[in-house]
C-alpha cells in the first residue's frame, strides 16, 4: 500500500487517498462478513444490496473527496466518518449482532474515532453508530447470535486485522516522516537564527526588536524630544592617504567596535556609521525621560573620550605615531524620528534642525573636545561640569549658537577626581585611577617618580 507524502496534512487533497485506503478496508471487511453470513443458495436481496453498496460507497466517496478543495476537505471527511460509523451499525444489525464481529467492528470504530479526533469525535462517531443501528432496525429484525459462525468470524477477523495492520504501517510511516520533518525544521530554525543574528547587526536594536516582534507599526514617524550625538575622527581623510587600506580597515573596525560597546552600555541607538563618523540617538524608542536620556548621552561621550586615550596608547605601540583624536557634539530638541523611504527601501532615522545642530557642534569641536548646546547644558548642569565657550557661528543658522565644553562629571572632579590628562610638546599623560589595579599601583608611582626626577635634573638649553 503506497502512501502519498502529503497525506500527513489533513487539509491536503491527497489525504483523501489515505482516507480511501482505510474506508475501502472497512467496506471490504463488512462486505466480506455479510457475504459469509449470506446463504448463496437462497440469496438475500437485502444482503446483496448492502454488499454492492459498500463496494460502491468506498470508490464513490473517494471520487467525491478528490473534487473538494483544501478548505472544504476536513468538513467533508468529518461527515463521511459519521457515515462510516452509521454503515457499520447497519452491518452489525444485518449480521444479527454476532458476538465476535461486533466486538471487532466496534473496536475499529473506537480506534479510528479516538485516533483522528479525540473524545469529541469518539462521541460523535458512536452517536452515528447508534443511529445506524436504529435506522436498520426499521428494515431488519435481528436474531441475536451469541455463538458466532466460524466463517463469519474468520472473515471479519481477517478484515479487521488487515485494517489495524494497515493503519499501524501508515502511522509508522507518518511518524517517520514527522521525525524527518522535525529534524529539517530544527535545522532550518538554527540557520534562521544565524541569519537573523547576521541581519540584526545591520539594523538598530530598536528597529530589529520591533520588526522581529511584529511591532513595526511602532516605527512610524513621530515628533519626539531626543538627544542627538555626533562624533568623528579628526583628519581621518589624511590618515587614510598615509595608511594601507588593510591596516586602516582594521584600525577603523577596532575603533567602531569599542565605541559601539560604550553606546550599548549606556542604552543609545546607533543611527548610522558614516565612515569614521558615528550618529547616536537617545530617547528615540526606549526613553527614560528627557533629562535621563541627555545625562546618559553625556556620560557616554565622556566614556568614549576616556576609551580613546587608552586606544591611542595601543595604536602608538602599533606604529601609528600621530594620535587619533575624536570630536563630539551633542544637542537636545524636538525631531521627527521614524522610518522614511519607499515601499521597497526604508531607513530608520531622525530628521530636524536639532539633528543638524548636533552635527555642526561636532564639526566645531576641537580634538578630544565635547561640545553641547544650551538646551543640553540646561539638563545636565547639575551633574556635569561645563565651561562656557560663548557663542559660535554655525552654518545653516542665522543667529549665533551658545555652546559649552564638557569638562567632566562633578562627582569625579575635585577631591574625588579619578581621571587626569594633559598634553604638551614632548609630554602626554593619561591616568584613570579607576582602572589602575592594586598590584600595579607601585609600578605606576615608580614610573611617575622616575619621570619627575629626570625632568627636574634636565638642563634647559
Amino acid at each position: 500500500m503506497t502512501m502519498s507524502k502529503t497525506a500527513d496534512q489533513p487539509n491536503s487533497p491527497d489525504s483523501a487517498l489515505q482516507q480511501y485506503y482505510f474506508r475501502a478496508l472497512m467496506c471490504f471487511a463488512t462486505g466480506g462478513t455479510l457475504a459469509a453470513m449470506m446463504n448463496w443458495s437462497d440469496i438475500n436481496v437485502t444482503y446483496l444490496v448492502a454488499i454492492v453498496f459498500m463496494l460502491l460507497y468506498a470508490s464513490g466517496t473517494y471520487a467525491y473527496t478528490r473534487r473538494q478543495n483544501s478548505e472544504e476537505l476536513p468538513k467533508v471527511n468529518r461527515y463521511l466518518s459519521y457515515a462510516d460509523a452509521a454503515l457499520v451499525g447497519v452491518v452489525l444489525n444485518l449480521i444479527n449482532f454476532s458476538l465476535l464481529p461486533c466486538i471487532l467492528f466496534l473496536a475499529m470504530i473506537q480506534f479510528n474515532a479516538l485516533l483522528n479526533g479525540g473524545l469529541r469525535r469518539w462521541l460523535e462517531d458512536n452517536t452515528a453508530l447508534a443511529c445506524g443501528v436504529g435506522a436498520s432496525l426499521l428494515i431488519h429484525k435481528p436474531q441475536l447470535i451469541f455463538n458466532s459462525n466460524f466463517e463469519i468470524s474468520a472473515v471479519s477477523l481477517i478484515g479487521i486485522i488487515t485494517y489495524f495492520l494497515a493503519y499501524a504501517l501508515y502511522m509508522h510511516q507518518r511518524f517517520h516522516r514527522l521525525k524527518l520533518s522535525n529534524e529539517k525544521l530544527l535545522n532550518e530554525q538554527k540557520w534562521h537564527k544565524i541569519r537573523a543574528y547576521k541581519l540584526s547587526r545591520y539594523l538598530a536594536p530598536a528597529v530589529w526588536q520591533a520588526v522581529n516582534q511584529g511591532r513595526d507599526e511602532t516605527l512610524q514617524a513621530e515628533r519626539k524630544k531626543i538627544t542627538v550625538f555626533f562624533s568623528d575622527i579628526k583628519d581621518f581623510s589624511q590618515l587614510s592617504e598615509e595608511m594601507e587600506a588593510e591596516a586602516l580597515t582594521e584600525l577603523l573596525n577596532q575603533y567602531l567596535t569599542e565605541m559601539t560597546k560604550i553606546v550599548a552600555h549606556f542604552g543609545g541607538t546607533i543611527d548610522k556609521f558614516m565612515g569614521d563618523a558615528v550618529m547616536v540617538l537617545f530617547g528615540d524608542s526606549s526613553s527614560k525621560g528627557v533629562k535621563e536620556d541627555c545625562l546618559r548621552c553625556v556620560h557616554m561621550a565622556i566614556a568614549m573620550k576616556k576609551r580613546m586615550k587608552s586606544l591611542q596608547q595601543e595604536w602608538w605601540n602599533q606604529g601609528i605615531k600621530k594620535p587619533l583624536q575624536i570630536r563630539m557634539g551633542i544637542n537636545t530638541g524636538y525631531c521627527t524620528v521614524g522610518t522614511f523611504g519607499t515601499s521597497s527601501h526604508l531607513d530608520y532615522t531622525v530628521l530636524g534642525t536639532h539633528v543638524n545642530l548636533a552635527s555642526r557642534l561636532e564639526s566645531a569641536a576641537d580634538p578630544d573636545e565635547i561640545l553641547i548646546s544650551h538646551e543640553t547644558w540646561s539638563l545636565v548642569k547639575d551633574s556635569v561640569l561645563c565651561r562656557d565657550k560663548g557663542d559660535i557661528t554655525v552654518k545653516g543658522f542665522s543667529a549665533p549658537v551658545k555652546v559649552y565644553q564638557v569638562a567632566g562629571l562633578r562627582k569625579d572632579l575635585g577631591r574625588n577626581q579619578t581621571y587626569f590628562e594633559d598634553r604638551t610638546e614632548g609630554f602626554s599623560m593619561y591616568l584613570d585611577l579607576e582602572k589602575v589595579r592594586n598590584y600595579d599601583k607601585e609600578h605606576v608611582l615608580a614610573a611617575l617618580k622616575k619621570a619627575a626626577e629626570k625632568l627636574s635634573d634636565k638642563i634647559i638649553v
